[in-house]
């Protein structure tokens, strides 16, 4: 069990090293292709801070060889929304509470609404369909739902960079030619390419502990990959989070968020689409429907209230207990 506990951190380690090197390389590839810095935060970084919750259901999927595998990859798709939504917003509006309390700062958040209704919107809507193509999934529905879910994608992507918005984002040096204000491109090519397979190789070995642990303690795969991968590979997100709200920066913090729940919500539910029979037991349909009341309570505050309410935002947490509960009893 020691053994197991180590390598785990060892796999976790080595993806989280990995995104760090290869989203400092994007970012530097897409400033030395003449991408805006809009582009730049919103889709490359984007995309690249995603890839280690990405990469495991992947590397299960389609490089396992057996059920263990498949269980892990559907675990770690479910996994993140459900935290996002239900443990890591309600967190940050307490956060933000005692803030307020402390008289840090105003007790409310200073959000770009419109940019998050999108975002809500979005999600609710691929979300669904992952939902619905459970209760009937058929291989051709299967397949067309995947295609479905990443036009939505590129849709999205298209409707952000149409809103003309533009990030002043400073990028540090590159990692591997931190003493050259202006890096060689093949050099910024190599270190996103080494940030790659550092993050494959870990989601590799990050799989084979799942599957070894899961196996040893008699504990379903996939329940354990839902709670663990998502806390593992979301945590770096989530603290930049809670240090924006405490700088007052609450539209990153949010957007951070919601911006990334619209790419767990298609591009690893297609994956999963595709690569399994996502025929899903109910566990794992609790998992997927409670993201979906979750993120109806944000967009009903967004759309009617106009304004995020702390107060309302911490409900969804007792989701998440709810929910760990009945996985203890169940």
């Amino acid at each position: 069990m020691l053994v197991s506990s180590l390598l785990f951190f060892v796999a976790i380690t080595v993806i989280l090293g990995g995104a760090a090197v290869f989203t400092n390389g994007v970012e530097w590839l897409g400033r030395r292709l003449g991408i805006s810095d809009g582009a730049i935060g919103s889709i490359l970084a984007g995309i690249a801070t995603a890839l280690p919750e990405t990469l495991i259901p992947v590397i299960a999927i389609f490089g396992g060889t057996g059920k263990a595998e498949t269980e892990i990859g559907v675990g770690a798709i479910l996994g993140a929304p459900l935290m996002l939504s239900t443990l890591t917003i309600p967190l940050l509006a307490g956060f933000l509470l005692i803030l307020g309390t402390m008289r840090r700062r105003a007790g409310s958040f200073e959000l770009d609404y419109h940019s998050v209704r999108l975002d809500l919107r979005v999600f609710l809507i691929s979300y669904s369909v992952a939902l619905a193509v459970a209760l009937l999934p058929l291989p051709q529905i299967r397949y067309a739902a995947a295609v479905g879910l990443l036009l939505i994608y590129i849709w999205y992507v298209k409707i952000h960079l149409a809103s003309g918005t533009v990030n002043e984002m400073e990028i540090g040096p590159l990692l591997f030619s931190r003493g050259r204000s202006q890096p060689a491109t093949s050099m910024i090519v190599i270190q996103a390419l080494v940030g790659l397979g550092l993050m494959a190789s870990g989601a590799q070995m990050f799989v084979h502990v799942i599957k070894d642990t899961a196996l040893g303690l008699g504990i379903s795969p996939l329940m354990l990959s839902l709670l663990i991968a998502p806390v593992a590979t979301e945590l770096p997100e989530a603290m930049n989070s809670f240090f924006w709200v405490y700088q007052k920066k609450d539209t990153l913090a949010v957007g951070n968020i919601t911006g990334a729940m619209v790419f767990q919500g298609t591009f690893p539910v297609a994956i999963g689409l595709v690569g399994t029979s996502w025929k899903l037991d109910t566990a794992s349909l609790i998992s997927l429907t409670l993201p979906l009341f979750a993120c109806f309570l944000f967009f009903a505050l967004t759309s009617l209230k106009s304004r995020w309410q702390p107060g309302v935002l911490i409900l969804p947490i007792f989701l998440y207990a709810g929910y760990m509960v009945y996985l203890s009893l169940r």
